[in-house]
């Protein structure tokens, strides 16, 4: 080997190392995103997300589906993106089904207080 081939095989495996290194730290944070994600979804739907917030929960639902793909297709990049979109969606339908479970609540108490109020108000006259 001449001296400049040696160079040009030093240039080319050091290229290689920093390439490989630099997916795989994509591939860690991905891995993060798209496993809290997952979770997200989970929560949003036993919150009651697909009963009250359908349309959120289809949309996290599919996100996660196509992060799900990118990370198969090693494109983490994408995956990260995807993740991050469907944790929103998630996040957003689990808030939009505890704000409803709570105005329901809400309704039911202040139905209890009108009853209560008549009630009192018969006894006194």
């Amino acid at each position: 080997m001449t001296k400049n081939s040696k160079r040009w095989f030093t240039v080319l495996c050091a290229a290689a190392v920093l390439m490989s290194t630099g997916c795989s730290s994509l591939k860690t944070p991905a891995t993060a995103s798209v496993a809290v994600s997952k979770a997200a979804v989970e929560n949003a739907s036993v919150a009651g997300g697909a009963e009250f917030a359908p349309v959120e929960m289809d949309s996290a639902r599919e996100k996660m589906a196509l992060a799900n793909k990118a990370m198969a297709a090693k494109n983490y990049k994408l995956a990260g993106d995807l993740a991050a979109q469907a944790q929103a969606d998630a996040k957003l339908a689990q808030g939009k089904a505890n704000s409803a479970k709570a105005q329901t609540a809400a309704d039911a108490l202040q139905d209890d207080i009108r009853v209560l109020r008549e009630e009192l108000d018969r006894a006194s006259n």
